[in-house]
């Protein structure tokens, strides 16, 4: 395997014609820049190639279109460039309205017209893939959300691959995908310097962990369910990945609250000391709407807020063996966004975190809720979630290393990219 600088990690079609392939003559693969390049004039006989992946989440949906060149016809392509655009709500808030969730995916796909030169369109696959918001619905109303996409993308002038709509299982969320696309540069590496980094990623209706174990003893000791083993370069790897339902910071807000699976929602106030005495306001999740509250009389601060919080957490995450090492963190999503609101991290850079340092920022948070009030009124119940998430439930120590970014090589950092490998793969792909 010949290695570039800016080529690292290789994908392969095979060259096999087929009517029904668009891709069945074309070597596609990509490889992260460091960083991407800006656009340059390209040689006569490059070529161009995009995917198209929508990332359905319980917040929001998001379209990810990426753009690969192959400047020679003897060399693999490079990943040149990523176009993002997300809408909100999530496609679960339209659970009895399909047609209108159709329509947040028909807007995307005009963005995606736009990015798309058009004599590109036949031969770009398009795909969606749901997760937590769809998988906490009832089966009906998902399957009917997932239809009305189908039907949407039936319509698109892009290429529909076969199973281009659907919901992703707790393990492909679990993110061995995002693992690929965070740690290229080391798994090439990995037999010499044995040295990758974990995924943490935090949704809103769901959680991720994944890891290369260095232990065998984490192996031996985590659930079946939670140990996946992934082809890469002719090795195999057993990572440890898991997605954990219902513990998004999102879903976690309705748990502590007391509001999950609740009747009455009409006229019950949910109430909690994570939220700002005086606070009081409708709030709409999974187009459900509960009214909630802070405690007019009572208490309120981090101690009883982590108190609260705990419940969600104590005992239903699995602490891996060796995750109170030493091990370096990569934490992605609501990690980042209530680091930066927070005012942990700048939000233009990221920044390199201890766990203490959540814990230190959810006390200020909670203990001065009038002054990050206008921030968000939840941002003390969801940073105690998160130093309670990576203590009580993972196991973190207090010294474990966070590196919390939006980005990685430029790319968004999200399982997206490593699924349009994946799917590319089942286009007849090595």
């Amino acid at each position: 395997l010949a290695l570039k600088k800016t080529s690292v990690f290789l994908w392969v079609l095979n060259d096999v014609s087929s009517d029904a392939n668009p891709y069945s003559n074309v070597h596609v693969g990509s490889g992260l820049e460091l960083p991407i390049l800006p656009e340059v004039s390209q040689p006569v006989n490059s070529r161009t190639f995009y995917g198209i992946m929508f990332d359905a989440g319980s917040t929001g949906t998001r379209i990810h279109i990426y753009k690969f060149i192959q400047k020679d016809p003897v060399e693999l392509p490079v990943l040149d460039n990523e176009m993002y655009h997300a809408v909100k709500p999530g496609l679960s808030a339209y659970k009895d309205k399909p047609e209108e969730g159709g329509n947040t995916i028909r807007a995307l796909l005009k963005v995606a017209k736009k990015t798309v030169p058009e004599h590109e369109w036949k031969q770009t696959p398009v795909v969606l893939k749901a997760t937590a918001g769809l998988r906490l619905l009832p089966e009906e109303k998902a399957n009917a959300l997932l239809d009305e996409v189908r039907e949407v993308f039936g319509e698109s002038p892009f290429f529909v691959p076969n199973n281009s709509v659907s919901i992703m299982n707790g393990t492909n969320e679990g993110m061995p995908l995002c693992w690929y696309v965070t740690n290229i540069s080391q798994i090439l590496f990995y037999a010499t310097t044995r040295k990758t980094v974990g995924i943490l990623d935090l949704g809103g209706g769901s959680t991720q962990i994944t890891f290369l174990p260095k232990s065998k003893k984490t192996v031996f000791t985590a659930p079946a369910s939670y140990i996946a083993n992934i082809n890469m370069f002719n090795n195999t790897l057993q990572l440890y990945t898991h997605s954990y339902l219902g513990k998004g910071l999102v879903a976690a807000r309705l748990a502590t609250l007391g509001a999950l699976g609740a009747d009455g929602l009409e006229w019950k106030v949910f109430t909690s000391s994570c939220l700002p005495k005086k606070f009081r306001e409708d709030w709409t999740f999974g187009g459900i709407t509960y009214k909630v509250s802070g405690i007019p009389d009572g208490y309120a601060g981090y101690k009883l807020c982590y108190y609260e919080v705990m419940r969600v957490v104590k005992g239903i995450v699995h602490q891996p063996f060796e995750i109170k090492g030493s091990s370096i963190f990569y934490a992605f999503s609501y990690y980042f966004d209530r680091a930066v609101e927070s005012g942990l991290i700048d939000g233009s850079r990221g920044g390199m975190v201890e766990v203490r340092d959540f814990k230190k920022r959810a006390k200020e948070v909670c203990n001065k809720m009038t002054k990050y009030r206008p921030i968000s009124p939840f941002l003390c119940m969801d940073m105690t979630y998160i130093t309670c998430l990576l203590k009580e439930g993972f196991g973190f120590k207090d010294n474990t290393v966070l590196q919390l970014a939006k980005k990685v090589n430029n790319v968004e950092t999200s399982w997206a990219l490593g699924a349009t490998f994946d799917h590319f793969n089942n286009l007849n792909i090595h």
